[in-house]
């Protein structure tokens, strides 16, 4: 096969390869999770509201299947049908948004405020307090988890779910209205606590089991806790189990990609976590094709089916929701499993149009035995802790329970060809870096400027392999004309054409591994350091210029005008000029990468490929990265940038390097050069 073909074919799979990724990354996908004008309460304040999907509250009592009465042995309980009756649609806040007073000290702020609902006893939804939604019109605190619409039905977060008896009947505990038990209370120490509670009743309306939900919020914490205490009221030795909803509707934070997932964590040996991530991407794919293969893929257990659960979390990319249970009073929390990654998705369902899909998980509780009441062992309380903040490296290696725990694997890097651990290493340790930077810089500090100098600084370090790299480059494309010699000298025999190459490499002192090895030891450091400004929570909000790139971790938007839509692009809102900008210093490095002029009149297939290469690459990534988050675009154009200056620096090193060789070999002349006239030898004796 011909060079150009190869070369033609490689580019035309480059192009559908970057098409493909651009229309799988959602970028045509209009990303409806950014909400306006929404009225915050403060803290304590509580509201009465009809059910969002539109149903009324009522009293209508909620039964479940018969149960087998020969399990239940002499009592007088007869668990054929559980009863609970429904209580008054309500929500109650807890938490802020806002210190309730002024106060000096953060610890006193709440970190975020919940709005809890007796539907379930569960979240309704969760608004972080030190994080806007980054709408450039009117930014509103966060809304980071919501309501997801499962064919037509609202699900909540940590709702109960299903509540069984003797393994028998399920409960809808998440179609209950609960009963508040006590309604918003505050502690001495500032923290707000809330109570539900559900009583279950037997076929002859007598209480048989009463469970009581307590959520407990302290100021300055990321954690929520939620207490379950399930009571037997009845006489007789019962096993129950039940399902608690994980984390879900977590909203989705990049524009280009959805990097959420869900994950689960597992102790496989002692402080050795292993982790299972499964992103939204797959899981819908998964429930699309709904097959028997698909729902095993969906199982967040992955083939795990000894180890201890420890957490499972719904994350985007700068934020998480981990749940995790805790063992209460030296006893463990064996049993306790996550079911399969359950996804809602509007176009599979076709019920809520319009609307992102989105993910979460169960818990399921094992059988508890309990023994009758008012015995020892009649009750049985779970205690579980919930993690709702920032991706934070710094934030998680502080708290000695989540660096236990390992919630650091909540961040997300992508290693693309390199091993995910050394780009995980290569990367915290320059989130480390730039941290201490931007410390450094006092009031001053920015991280547009920390990029920036960074990556000059990572430059500065790997010249020496970079030029390396370059001189070895252009060492070989000076032997491009003698290697077409060889190639048509040679054409029928391969074996002596790879022999006379290898020669003529030895000859000229050139290595072919000498010019890539160098690009393959630079290429982890550089994944590392677009990891790490991609996926660093602290760049989000962090502002450049006052009127040009006021958020790192979104398009530079230099101004705004009524959306449209390009092909390739997507939906277009603004301009962004820094994507254009890095097109441009593209085509200028192209410019000035080293060409072998003789081997492009010797071939003319080689002055067309780097034609096709200059013009291909300074367009393709402007396309790609225009709707890109404008610290990775930054970052790409300082290290062009850099390269440019480099590369400059390098060639004027080249040329001076020839130029002194030049001047150490003697030029011929007319005095040097030629025959050389003999001197006729002088007789000894004079005649």
């Amino acid at each position: 096969m011909k060079t150009k073909t190869v070369l033609i074919s490689l580019v035309v799979a480059f192009v559908a390869l970057c098409g493909f990724l651009i229309v799988d990354s959602g970028l045509f996908k209009q990303d409806s999770a950014w909400r306006k004008g929404r009225i915050i309460p403060l803290a304590g304040q509580t509201t009465l509201s009809a059910d969002a999907t539109g149903e009324k509250t009522n009293a209508d009592k909620v039964e479940v299947s018969p149960t087998d009465k020969s399990k239940q042995g002499n009592s007088d309980f007869d668990f054929s049908k559980l009863r609970a009756t429904q209580a008054a649609r309500k929500e109650i806040v807890m938490g802020s948004l806002y210190p309730e007073v002024e106060r000096t000290d953060d610890q006193t702020k709440f970190k975020f405020m919940l709005e809890l609902t007796t539907r379930g006893a569960a979240i309704k939804t969760v608004t972080l307090s030190e994080f806007d939604d980054r709408d450039p019109d009117d930014p509103q605190p966060l809304e980071l988890i919501a309501p997801t619409d499962a064919d037509g039905r609202l699900k909540y977060s940590l709702a109960n779910t299903s509540f069984a008896v003797q393994g028998q009947n399920d409960f809808p505990l998440d179609k209950l209205e609960w009963q508040f038990v006590k309604d918003l209370t505050r502690e001495p120490d500032g923290s707000q606590k809330v109570v539900f509670g559900a009583v279950l009743r037997d076929a002859g309306q007598k209480d048989a089991f009463r469970i009581t939900k307590t959520y407990r919020l302290a100021p300055g914490s990321y954690d929520l806790d939620c207490q379950i205490e399930v009571e037997n009221l009845s006489d007789a030795a019962v096993e129950v189990s039940m399902g608690l909803q994980g984390p879900g509707g977590i909203v989705r934070e990049d524009a280009r990609t959805d990097m959420r997932k869900v994950v689960a964590a597992y102790l496989i040996s002692e402080g050795d976590i292993e982790i299972v991530k499964k992103g939204f991407g797959k899981l819908r794919k998964y429930v699309k094709k709904d097959t028997p293969e698909s729902r095993k893929k969906l199982n967040l257990s992955h083939k795990i089916t000894t180890a201890p659960f420890m957490w499972g979390a719904v994350t985007n990319k700068y934020f998480s929701a981990i749940l995790r249970p805790v063992p209460d009073e030296g006893e463990g929390v064996e049993g306790i499993k996550p079911g399969p990654a359950q996804y809602t998705d509007p176009e599979l369902t076709a019920k809520s149009p319009g609307k992102q899909g989105n993910a979460s998980f169960i818990l399921h509780v094992p059988r508890l035995k309990l023994a009758p009441a008012n015995q020892e062992g009649s009750s049985r309380t779970f205690t579980f802790h919930l993690f709702l903040g920032p991706k934070d490296r710094d934030l998680f290696n502080k708290n000695p329970e989540y660096k236990k725990l390992d919630y650091y694997q909540t961040i997300d890097f992508r290693g693309c060809c390199c091993p995910a651990k050394l780009i995980q290493v290569l990367a915290f340790g320059i989130m480390t870096v730039m941290k201490a930077m931007y410390t450094a810089m006092g009031p001053l500090g920015n991280y547009g400027v920390v990029i920036m100098v960074l990556v000059f600084l990572v430059r500065l370090i790997l010249h020496p392999v970079t030029k390396k790299s370059q001189v070895s480059m252009m060492k070989m494309q000076k032997l491009g004309p003698k290697m077409e010699e060889l190639k048509k000298k040679y054409a029928r025999d391969k074996t002596e054409l790879n022999k006379r190459v290898m020669q003529l490499y030895k000859e000229q002192g050139v290595s072919p591994l000498s010019s890539f090895l160098p690009m393959m030891i630079q290429m982890p450091i550089w994944i590392a350091l677009w990891s790490a400004i991609n996926a660093g929570v602290d760049l989000r909000g962090a502002a450049f210029l006052p009127f040009w790139i006021t958020d790192l971790s979104s398009p530079d938007a230099l101004f705004r005008f009524k959306e449209f839509t390009i092909p390739l692009l997507g939906s277009i809102d603004s301009f962004n000029l820094l994507p254009l900008l890095m097109g441009v210093v593209m085509f200028l490095q192209q410019k000035l990468m080293p060409h072998s002029k003789a081997a492009e009149q010797t071939n003319p297939q080689v002055a067309q490929q780097q034609k096709m290469m200059m013009i291909m690459m300074p367009l393709m990534f402007p396309i790609m990265l225009y709707k890109g988050p404008s610290g990775v675009n930054l970052y790409i154009m300082s290290s062009i940038s850099a390269g440019v200056i480099e590369q400059i620096v390098i060639r004027k090193h080249i040329r001076e390097k020839e130029q002194d060789q030049a001047r150490v070999l003697v030029p011929v002349t007319k005095k040097t050069g030629g025959k050389v006239k003999k001197k006729k030898p002088k007789p000894f004796f004079k005649t």
